[in-house]
């Protein structure tokens, strides 16, 4: 169990690492049904427009950094002790 799920987390970077290596920044839109739902007491809880995104502009050393720990940490997954049975 512990052996699969510290691949997995190293597969999930990894990927991450190599989906970063592909595009050049990430646009996050927040939709507008989500402000709609909140209710609206006394301009508590108002949203400051419709044009409001999130950018994620990575480095490009983050591609490469994300990819070599998510393929040490396989590594390090392959390496670890069998469990002994019995």
């Amino acid at each position: 169990m512990l052996r699969s799920s510290f691949f997995s987390a190293g597969l999930f970077v990894a990927l991450w690492g190599v989906s970063f290596l592909m595009i050049d920044k990430l646009v996050l839109k927040s939709s507008d049904d989500a402000s709609s739902k909140q209710g609206n007491f006394r301009g508590l809880f108002t949203s400051s427009g419709p044009d409001r995104k999130k950018v994620i502009d990575p480095d490009d050393w983050v591609a490469f950094t994300l990819m070599s720990v998510g393929t040490v940490t396989m590594l390090y997954s392959v390496a670890l002790p069998k469990k002994k049975e019995g």
